[in-house]
């Protein structure tokens, strides 16, 4: 009911009879404008902005629980807190061993192995030398047998020349099987003495030499894959 028909009723009806309906009415219209007017007023908020305010909330709340935890200058601990700070301290420490002691012995295996590889590698390469040792003498016998043989005997004697080229075309021979199992000659006539390849037998001045260098070979000497298996048995130039 409106305003205009309570007025009409005003004349209408006496005054006692038309007071309760006006007065309904005014209180119908005064709750729903208040009404209106608190939702027109009331704040609202996006999913969003309470989403972020609670993420705000709770990592405020875990810097103040952290900052709680964390005892500040001055503070004492309780008897359990300083315990457990003990064990921490203890087990960091022992942590820390642990792993020093782990990376020791993985190096130590690494080493272990290497070592193992390469002493395989060499008991491979080196498996003959003592079979070349042995071959050796015979080089040494057919070598001097060349050597002592006299060229002018040669000259009148066919059947010692032909004796001799025999020797000397075996020599030859052997020395290229020695070159293609890795057995290398070492005659260091006129070289510089040296101790790792060399043995000194005698010093002597020689005029027109240099001190230091080797005059004579006695022996030849042989290397086994650049290892000496047997030096040079050599005479040194003595200075004056």
């Amino acid at each position: 009911m409106s305003l205009l028909h309570c007025t009409k009723l005003r004349h209408l009806r006496s005054p006692g009879k038309m007071a309760a309906p006006c007065r309904t009415v005014l209180r119908s219209v005064t709750n729903f404008t208040s009404a209106a007017l608190f939702r027109s007023t009331k704040p609202r908020y996006s999913t969003r902005y309470l989403a972020t305010t609670a993420t705000e909330t709770s990592k405020a709340e875990d810097a103040e629980a952290a900052k709680s935890e964390t005892p500040t200058e001055g503070e004492t601990l309780s008897p359990a807190d300083k315990k457990l700070t003990e064990e921490k301290a203890k087990l960091d420490k022992e942590l820390k061993e642990y792993k020093d002691k782990y990376v020791r012995a993985l190096a130590e295996t690494e080493n272990v192995r290497q070592r193992m590889k390469q002493q395989l590698a060499d008991s491979k390469l080196y498996a003959i030398q003592g079979f070349c040792k042995d071959l050796l003498e015979v080089a040494d016998v057919l070598q001097k047998a060349t050597e002592t043989v006299p060229a002018e005997e040669m000259k009148n004697n066919p059947t010692l020349k032909t004796l001799f080229e025999g020797l000397k075309m075996t020599e030859t021979q052997m020395q290229k099987v020695f070159s293609r199992n890795g057995l290398e000659m070492l005659n260091p006539v006129g070289e510089k003495f040296d101790p790792n390849f060399h043995e000194a037998l005698f010093m002597a001045p020689m005029e027109g030499k240099e001190p230091g260098t080797v005059a004579v070979v006695s022996k030849v000497g042989y290397t086994l894959h650049s290892r000496v298996i047997r030096p040079a048995l050599v005479g040194v130039v003595k200075a004056p």
